[in-house]
């Protein structure tokens, strides 16, 4: 059997790891967009391939925030050998990641007769290339499902890090490596470094300050409980017990940097975002939007809509939205 490319209409969705309930509440609610059988659905793993989202509805978002990459413009391959799905593959694109719910053994073979893409767990930082990837997926021992147009750079859309187990102190610090990554990614933002200072709400018990130490930056850390010691003792580090939330910009003064990891409303950090940014004396802010309860939609278009911002899912994320803004 000859080699045979079948253009297909709409749009695939990948998830974020275990958010495949969210994503289809998103498309429900933002989007108005079904995902039953009755609107032509069908799900390979994770994938979630819907025939009617249309080509103007993509171009009306960048992403839906739970979805870590989509395929955009997918295409059945129906082939024989795995020379030959490579072939067809590079064909059409030079770099390809693939996403396996099945056949992880035949899509190791193909894989290995693409040009090399970088899938293993990253180091921090990294520095991720600004190349168009494709993403595709085995339906059978015979047939892909694939699309050389997505809408991420990132290879399956997921950043993964090796993880410090003994250092830092709670696993939140890999939440800022990688919103820090997605800044240089989306605005080409340095890196917090050496000189810089940092301001960091709700600090406690130190994860995103112990990544901004390890930069070299100063951090003014607030938060009604302390750090933990080794950081309480870090003299670039300065803590201070208050309720980050009622201080002013002016009594923090100009920073490089201001980070919240806050639990609090989404409206409440709309508002404090606003006072910082309307203060200018910030350049860049990386927030999370903590859910309460369902997604406020509205809310997160407001986010969204400030200059020089995204809002996006990380994969460190949980029921949790984050807001990058970078001035530079």
């Amino acid at each position: 059997m000859p080699v045979r490319i079948e253009e297909i209409p709409g749009t695939v969705f990948l998830p974020f790891p275990d958010m495949s309930g969210m994503l289809e509440s998103e498309l429900a609610e933002r989007f108005s967009c079904s995902t039953s059988d009755d609107a032509g659905a069908e799900q390979y793993g994770d994938l979630l391939y819907l025939p009617g989202f249309k080509p103007e509805q993509k171009d009306s978002l960048h992403v839906p925030y739970w979805c870590r990459t989509a395929m955009l413009e997918p295409f059945i391959l129906h082939f024989d050998s795995i020379g030959e799905a490579a072939a067809a593959l590079r064909e059409k694109q030079r770099s390809w990641a693939p996403y396996q719910y099945q056949l992880f053994r035949r899509a190791g073979f193909i894989q290995e007769k693409l040009p090399y893409v970088n899938l293993k767990t990253r180091t921090f930082p990294a520095k991720i290339p600004q190349t168009p990837i494709g993403l595709y997926t085995l339906l059978d021992a015979n047939t892909i499902i694939a699309s050389a147009r997505t809408t991420s750079f990132i290879p399956a859309g997921l950043i993964q890090f090796e993880e410090n187990h003994e250092e830092p102190p709670s696993r939140a610090y890999l939440k800022i490596q990688e919103s820090l990554t997605m800044a240089q990614l989306l605005f080409g933002a340095e890196l917090p470094h050496a000189g810089q200072s940092c301001f960091e709400a709700g600090a406690c018990p130190g994860g995103w300050t112990w990544v901004l130490v390890k930069l070299g930056c100063r951090v003014h850390a607030v938060d009604r409980a302390e750090l933990v010691p080794e950081l309480m003792h870090n003299p670039l580090v300065k803590f201070q017990a208050h309720d980050a939330f009622t201080l002013k910009p002016d009594d923090i003064g100009p920073c490089d940097w201001v980070f919240s990891d806050v639990i609090c409303y989404p409206e409440r950090l709309f508002e404090w975002v606003q006072e910082w940014l309307s203060s200018g004396l910030v350049k860049n802010m990386i927030c999370t939007i903590k859910m309460q309860g369902d997604v406020d939609w509205k809310l997160a278009a407001e986010f969204a809509a400030i200059p020089d911002s995204r809002v996006v899912h990380l994969n460190y994320n949980k029921h949790e939205l984050t807001w990058i803004h970078c001035g530079k």
